[in-house]
């Protein structure tokens, strides 16, 4: 069986089992702050086991596109190394939520394993929580399993936890044995040795922890499985390795190609690489993007990391973004997402390797001249640390070099000096939820939430709770009208008024399904409640959120196809959004920009909002944006034959409600991410009057037409150039008159002169060691200054001296340091640079001495 094939067997096998199939969430979840990335199928059902939601089916089967690369999870270094460590990997999962229990689990996964995939039975493990007596007796009584091959295990390999506190529940896994002697396995060996792999864990959750050394029953008890598909594909097609299966030869075969390497011979760095760029794929694909924090700088880690193995085997130019087709046409079947975003991520990539390799060789010479001077055999963390900063080298990629030379990294030192460094924004002024430590007030029961807002701007509504937080007042209602803060939209504010409630709303906010009205005021024990939102403030948000739409597509038409979102925000004044592309917007593509977007408004297309099954609206060509989470009946937004886009936000009638559009701000935010701040109806008018204005004042002082301005501008800036030209000249003309030579001794035959001159910028110092330099007939001249902040010096060599091996740039190095800094230039001419004008005259005492021995040696 393919990889393909077993992945959608198990899906079927379990709809046979009327499991409804739940699409994998994406690996960026931006729903769930806690988590960098989505490390476990279990993910997206965690308010499920947190019963902070109801689901819509007590039973589910899905493959969970999953990474693992920090926090407790982190197995790089094993990565390529063994057999089945991924950063990447998918989680073959079925649940349960109230429903079936530990028979049915049990029962499932040997049928399938015995009956469907055929697995030897002879070498199939079980193992229970050592008190869990129910699933010990199952295993016996619903399996032909032998029964000594079902074991008792302690809390540590069968209990699983979410947490601290929190649902959780003994557990039973599946192993099989893959080793060469299967007469003489060893339930010895089961969790303890290599040869036995774990294949099916399988999680009754029917506790809630309370602390440390309190456990209770929960009320509904839940089944939560997990299979690593790729070891799975691995034993199903006898392999002895997960990167033997056809999950991963392909991409070897493509780098071997690349390489001209073999696999056989040195296959950790194909390994490695292989699952690097799969995890560095399938994280771009679903809206991250390299950069120094967060999930970013997990992808810039692994990134620089698989360029570092890929040197190993000789390839030393980009080459991780000629793998990215590979991953698409193996895996794009299963994941659109893949091939939809290919031209993205080979941009990413490419740039991503391009910007690395520039600093690399620099950064591994001054890995080098660390390692040269050490006296033992620990890197400092200060050196690891600028490794980092100055060369782009994360920890894990300096430890992997110092690793291979039998050296290590002070890790504590390298973590002082990022906490020094690194300045932790903060997010002032923003309320944040802690909706478990909310000691809500309950005034009625029942469902809550219920969202009115598309077809109304206010409501008659109950209070379902309440709390009380200083001098904020968060509220959930039964039904609402305010749009809670989603998809980068923001909240909506109003007022809320009854008996005993005089509310200002601040902000929604959404938790789970739960909208969290954000408030100050009064509130009471109230029956039925007034809710009105800001008719004016959320018109100018849908507004803004139909011109993103509108924007988006002129983007991609004008710009190209990579073009994809990074990032929005819907705000009542603006509207802000930002792209991939990977260079400046010109004036000529944002004014095409606003053209086409103004085009659409003028044409007054009427908007069709639909509600339709994900599958369905992907067929009808809906764009998924980057990151979002869908479930399976989704919002689809379609303007004309223009745009069709998956979206849960508000938007206007027509796109004539609009008015106009302009963009007023196009900047970049990162590397391949311009951002771009555009402004609709009144604040559109405005900025362009304002425009106009300063036009017009600007026309009076030039007294010229407007048609006139940009040549009569163009005309003052050549005559400044000119004037400033004539000024410098005659500066250099009257230092002409300074005797460069004045004062200036001699070594042997050669002229030497060490001295101070008084200039107003590095500029003009450069003029003088240029003077110097045409009078200089043979010798060394370094002429310092002292700066407003910082001291430089220019160094000159005559050309006899270069020919003897004595060169501007390695001297201005050394004098450099002399001053706290460094330098460096031509072999005639360089320049060196300080930190402090106070070593102004130490320095030139000391490089006296140092030309003085070099003139003698």
């Amino acid at each position: 069986m393919t990889s393909i094939e077993i992945r959608q067997s198990f899906i079927d096998f379990f709809k046979t089992k009327e499991h409804q199939f739940i699409r994998s969430s994406p690996v960026v979840p931006n729903d769930d702050p806690t988590l960098l990335f989505t490390n476990a199928g279990m993910n997206q059902f965690k308010p499920i086991f947190l019963n902070h939601i109801t689901p819509e089916n007590s039973r589910a089967v899905n493959s969970q596109k999953c990474i693992r690369v920090s926090g407790k999870h982190n197995d790089l270094e094993e990565v390529g190394v063994d057999a089945f460590h991924h950063t990447f990997f998918e989680m073959l999962g079925n649940w349960s939520f109230g429903d079936y229990y530990k028979k049915e689990a049990i029962q499932w996964a040997w049928e399938l394993f015995t009956e469907v995939w055929k697995l030897d039975k002879n070498r199939l493990w079980a193992t229970v929580y050592e008190d869990d007596d129910e699933a010990f007796d199952l295993w016996t009584e619903i399996t032909d399993i032998s029964p000594d091959r079902v074991l008792r295990c302690g809390k540590k390999d069968n209990f699983w936890e979410m947490g601290e506190t929190g649902p959780c529940g003994p557990c039973s896994e599946i192993h099989y044995y893959v080793g060469d002697d299967p007469e003489n396995q060893d339930a010895r060996g089961v969790n303890n040795t290599d040869e036995y792999w774990e294949l099916w864990n399988l999680v009754f959750i029917q506790n809630n922890r309370i602390d440390e050394n309190t456990l209770e029953n929960l009320p509904a008890k839940h089944v939560d499985t997990g299979a690593g598909l790729e070891r799975i594909v691995a034993v199903i097609q006898g392999k002895k390795s997960n990167y033997d299966s056809d999950l991963f030869l392909p991409i070897i075969h493509k780098i071997e190609s690349l390489s001209d390497l073999s696999y056989e011979e040195d296959p950790i760095p194909f390994r490695v690489i292989a699952d690097h760029i799969r995890m560095l794929c399938f994280s771009i694909a679903d809206g991250a993007l390299p950069s120094n924090e967060g999930r970013g700088y997990v992808l810039r880690r692994i990134l620089r990391r698989a360029a570092r193995f890929g040197r190993t085997i000789g390839l030393t130019d980009p080459f991780l973004f000629n793998l990215v087709p590979t991953i698409g046409n193996l895996m794009g079947s299963i994941y659109s997402e893949l091939q939809e975003k290919q031209s993205h991520i080979e941009k990413v990539i490419r740039a991503e390797e391009i910007s690395f390799n520039q600093t690399l060789d620099r950064g591994i010479n001054h890995f080098d001249k660390i390692i040269s001077k050490l006296n033992g055999n620990i890197i400092g963390g200060a050196d690891a640390f600028k490794l980092y900063d100055t060369y782009g080298f994360p920890l894990d990629l300096t430890q992997l070099m110092a690793r291979e030379r039998d050296f290590a990294v002070d890790i504590d030192g390298f973590n002082s000096a990022m906490a020094e460094q690194k300045k932790r924004a903060k997010d002032a002024g923003k309320f944040k939820l802690g909706s478990d430590s909310i000691d809500w007030v309950i005034i009625s029961e029942g469902t809550d939430s219920t969202f009115l807002g598309y077809e109304t701007l206010e409501s008659k509504s109950k209070i379902r709770r309440y709390a009380v937080q200083g001098d904020t007042i968060l509220l959930v209602l039964d039904q609402t009208p305010f749009y809670a803060e989603s998809g980068g939209q923001v909240g909506d504010t109003g007022s809320i008024t009854g008996q005993g409630v005089i509310l200002t709303v601040l902000d929604v906010k959404k938790e789970n399904n739960s909208f969290i009205h954000i408030c100050n005021g009064e509130i009471s024990d109230s029956g039925v409640i007034n809710c009105q939102v800001d008719i004016f403030r959320r018109y100018s948000i849908r507004n803004n959120h139909t011109a993103t739409h509108l924007m988006h597509i002129a983007l991609k038409t004008i710009l190209g196809d990579h073009v994809n979102q990074a990032g929005s925000l819907v705000h009542p004044d603006y509207l802000r959004f930002d792209i991939t592309h990977f260079e400046k917007i010109t004036a000529d593509e944002i004014i095409a920009i606003e053209k086409m977007v103004n085009e659409q408004i003028l044409f007054n297309t009427e908007l069709a909002i639909s509600v339709k099954s994900f599958d369905d609206a992907k067929s009808e060509g809906a764009e998924a944006l980057f990151g979002e989470k869908y479930g399976e009946v989704v919002r689809v937004i379609k303007i004309g034959d223009y745009s069709i886009e998956l979206c849960g936000g508000t938007h206007v009638t027509r796109t004539g409600d609009i008015g106009s559009f302009k963009i007023i701000e196009e900047s970049s935010l990162a590397s391949g991410v311009r951002r771009i701040v555009a402004v609709t109806g009144s604040k559109s008018v405005e900025e362009m009057q304002s425009n106009s204005a300063i036009i017009s004042s600007l026309q009076q002082s030039l007294s010229v037409s407007p048609m006139e301005m940009l040549e009569r501008v163009k005309g003052l800036l050549a005559e400044k150039k000119h004037l400033e030209k004539k000024l410098k000249q005659k500066k250099s003309s009257a230092s002409l008159d300074i005797d460069l030579l004045a004062d200036a001794s001699t070594v042997d035959k050669y002229q030497v002169i060490v001295k101070k001159v008084s200039t107003e910028s590095i500029d003009e110092l450069k003029e003088y060691g240029d003077q110097l330099f045409q009078k200089l007939s043979t010798g060394i001249g370094i002429l310092f200054m002292q700066g407003e902040e910082k001291p430089s010096a220019v160094i000159v060599v005559s050309k006899d001296l270069n020919s003897s091996g004595i060169l501007a740039g390695n001297l201005a190095k050394e004098i450099g340091s002399f001053m706290g800094g460094g330098g460096g230039g031509k072999p005639h001419l360089a320049t060196a640079g300080g930190k402090d004008n106070s070593s102004v005259d130490s320095a030139m005492s000391k490089t006296l001495k140092l030309i003085t021995e070099k003139l003698k040696g």
